[in-house]
């Protein structure tokens, strides 16, 4: 494969023809939209034509996992599955006593459809509260009681056999700091009962880069205990951009390994996989705290953004990540999302690491350049 960074004039079928690949070989990767228009900058991924198929109905190098909420479009699963190791199904909730909340639609389907396509299906378990937001009060409560406690672990046992479910996940956030301890229990208690049954447990952890670093995020997660506690882990290496704050990259490399180098001295890196981002963000500017607020936007969507306003994109060599500006209405935008170059760097950083794989947060939208590049010899990969 080739990654090839658009230049002034350059047209697919220029492309296509200077590398002698089938032009629609290119459309279909880079999920181009007719007529076709290109962004200066943006980054095209090549596969030759004797690779195509090969690569397209090839296995994966790299193990990911992918969440997805039950209203993801058929399609958009369909498309994704035949990349993935493990579908985790966002989201199940609970109640203070221990009783599991099923998730708002129909799920079976999913579950069903990562089965025929040979893909675990993972039950997420999230402490939603009415209002749609992680709680710690009832995750408070919860670990408060053995009962409940018990009581929880049991109707995940039953959900997962009766649903065909291969293993949970248990992605609880803002925990606070007196839980810690109490949360490493549970997950120990709850992979030693899943284990008996044949099934894994993973634990989502914030991106930590010590172990006594402050802040509702962190405090609640003891990387060491959760790493002995769960089958395996999953570090959110993602939101240093995010919603209400400052443009920058979702998931800027940087800043990333600096979560990476702690978590390595904490957890067996054969027990990790890493959090990639599908997902960037509009920013307007000046930024304004308490009072801006970015947009969340997908990869294809926003070298459409950068297309339409004939923005070129660039790229940051610390980050390794894509931006591009524009003005509308008056108001200038600032956009950070990922694509082949940003996604290169992340894999080489697992296979440095040595870690498992990686999970995608999240993959309501396709993004096929990052599934497609997990079949690729990454070091054989040029960026022209």
């Amino acid at each position: 494969m080739v990654i090839y960074v658009v230049k002034q004039g350059d047209t697919v079928d220029s492309i296509a023809y200077y590398y002698g690949v089938n032009v629609n070989n290119i459309v279909y990767v880079n999920q181009l939209e007719y007529p076709y228009g290109l962004a200066v900058g943006q980054s095209i991924l090549i596969i030759f034509d004797s690779e195509f198929d090969n690569i397209i109905s090839g296995e994966n190098v790299i193990r990911g996992n992918g969440f997805a909420y039950p209203f993801i479009s058929p399609w958009v699963l369909s498309e994704t599955l035949p990349y993935m190791e493990e579908l985790s199904v966002f989201s199940y909730g609970f109640s203070e006593y221990g009783e599991l909340i099923n998730p708002p639609l129909p799920v079976e389907w999913m579950v069903n459809d990562a089965v025929y396509k040979g893909v675990r299906p993972i039950l997420t378990l999230t402490p939603f509260g009415a209002d749609g937001q992680f709680n710690n009060y009832l995750i408070h409560r919860m670990l408060s009681s053995e009962t409940a406690r018990n009581n929880l672990i049991n109707n995940l046992i039953q959900a997962t056999e009766s649903m065909g479910y291969e293993g949970v996940n248990i992605d609880f956030e803002f925990i606070l700091a007196e839980d810690r301890d109490s949360f490493t229990e549970f997950v120990r208690e709850t992979t030693y009962r899943m284990n008996e049954l044949g099934y894994e447990v993973t634990v989502d952890l914030a991106p930590k880069t010590s172990a006594m670093q402050e802040g509702l995020l962190y405090e609640g997660k003891d990387y060491r205990g959760l790493g002995e506690a769960s089958n395996r882990v999953l570090i959110m290496t993602y939101e240093w951009g995010y919603t209400y704050g400052p443009a920058m990259a979702v998931a800027p490399l940087n800043k990333v390994r600096e979560v990476l180098d702690y978590a390595v001295t904490e957890i067996p890196r054969e027990k990790i996989s890493m959090g990639i981002p599908n997902y960037g963000y509009d920013f307007t500017q000046p930024y304004v705290r308490g009072e801006s607020k970015a947009v969340t936007i997908g990869n294809i969507e926003a070298v459409q953004i950068a297309i339409r306003n004939n923005s070129e994109i660039y790229f940051d060599e610390v980050a390794m990540a894509p931006y591009f500006s524009y003005v509308s209405d008056g108001v200038t935008h600032e956009v950070w999302f990922e694509d082949a170059r940003s996604i290169l760097a992340k894999y080489k950083l697992i296979g440095e690491y040595g870690f498992y794989g990686f999970g995608c947060w999240q993959i309501m939208q396709l993004f096929r350049q990052m599934w497609i590049l997990g079949r690729a010899d990454l070091n054989s990969i040029t960026i022209e």
